[in-house]
């Protein structure tokens, strides 16, 4: 996968001070605006600052009234906390800025992280599972950890207990990536507070959400495709038939990454997820020789230059009312409760994704639909 894959997740121009940055947040923590919207608005309008004086017009038009971005207060605020907690705020046209996690279509604009972020240059392997793990399943979390951070691969993880624990510790003197599913500041579990100093003087710890937020359930599918996107393979060393780590490997299999399992017995409840991985095609992990084999010949994404400040803005496109509502409609009636890919979609619809893409916009700002990590889509509940 090239990073010309989504050109939409990289707005045209980079922040380069921090009223920039200030304003990139802004943006990102509106109302409605998760990293796919973002994304669009600053493709649309070429900067946060143009974004945001059109955000409520275009909340308006898609017949929110009452819609206000969010406050210049929430921001500083956020910022200060940050400095205050020792985070730095990443972008995403940082060099240091995780190469694969750049190519998802909803690369996090903005990453709050603690620690050295240049290992985030570094090949990665997700390595997830079970957070009851057995004591088979953490010695194979730990032996290939191990095994592959001497092989020079940084091991991320989401410093879950069980197998994420046993693999952050196995790779601490590699360095290793904790994802954290609240702010970067906020660790969870709180037995992992040790661990997760230990990881910010060798590695990374990194997070979207703001500082200070606590973590939620709703929380951590959004943190395990930031796991995978960042990773070249995702690695699950136990898990069950319904859990966590199969989600990670599902956003995975969406991004383009390879899938690998450990296998466990017929009989072991915390085995039958990878099980399950394996019988529908994913690698089977015995050791790291076996991961390291099955990983395709990469190519790290280069960085794209700067583009020339002058670059024409691009507009959106003209439609009528009576078209808008027709497409509404349509999409409406093509969205369910079970997700759907946006390019499925407008292939669904024949029509330019360039008309589309601005009423998808309107709809979930109106909170008629819901864009889900992934770039999947269904109707708001």
């Amino acid at each position: 996968m090239s990073e010309e894959t989504h050109p939409s997740t990289h707005p045209p121009l980079p922040p380069t001070t921090e009223d920039d940055l200030a304003s990139w947040l802004r943006l990102l923590r509106s109302r409605r605006v998760g990293p796919a919207t973002f994304h669009r608005l600053m493709s649309e309008h070429g900067s946060a600052e143009a974004a945001l004086d059109a955000l409520p017009g275009v909340a308006r038009d898609a017949g929110v009234e009452d819609y206000e971005i969010c406050p210049v207060g929430v921001i500083e605020a956020e910022l200060r906390a940050g400095k205050a907690a020792g985070a730095r705020l990443m972008s995403c046209l940082d060099a240091d800025y995780p190469p694969f996690l750049k190519q998802i279509s909803d690369a996090p604009p903005l990453l709050w992280y603690i620690g050295t972020p240049d290992i985030l240059r570094r090949p990665m392997i997700g390595l997830v599972g079970a957070r009851n793990a057995s004591s088979l399943g953490t010695r194979m979390a730990k032996s290939l950890a191990t095994d592959l951070a001497a092989g020079g691969f940084v091991i991320t993880s989401g410093l879950a207990r069980g197998v994420d624990t046993a693999a952050h510790l196995a790779s601490l003197e590699g360095g290793t990536v904790a994802v954290m599913a609240g702010g970067v500041d906020v660790i969870y579990p709180v037995e992992n507070t040790r661990l997760a100093h230990q990881i910010a003087e060798t590695g990374v710890r990194l997070s979207e959400h703001p500082i200070g937020l606590i973590p939620q359930a709703r929380h951590f599918p959004s943190r395990n495709r930031l796991i995978s996107g960042m990773a070249q393979a995702v690695v699950v060393v136990e898990a069950a038939a319904k859990s966590g780590s199969l989600i990670t490997a599902r956003n995975a299999l969406d991004q383009g990454r390879e899938v690998m399992a450990v296998p466990g017995h017929p009989f072991d409840a915390r085995a039958s997820g990878c099980n399950m991985l394996i019988r529908d095609g994913a690698h089977l992990v015995r050791n790291a020789a076996d991961i390291i084999d099955a990983l395709p010949e990469v190519r790290h994404p280069e960085v794209q230059p700067d583009l020339p400040l002058d670059v024409p803005q691009t507009t959106s496109p003209t439609r009528s009312l009576r078209e808008t509502a027709a497409l509404h409609e349509q999409i409406l009636r093509r969205l369910g409760p079970s997700p759907l890919a946006e390019d499925q979609l407008i292939r669904d619809l024949s029509a330019p994704a360039r008309f589309v893409a601005p009423v998808l916009l309107d709809l979930e700002l109106d909170g008629r639909i819901t864009r889900q990590a992934g770039g999947l889509l269904s109707l708001a509940r």
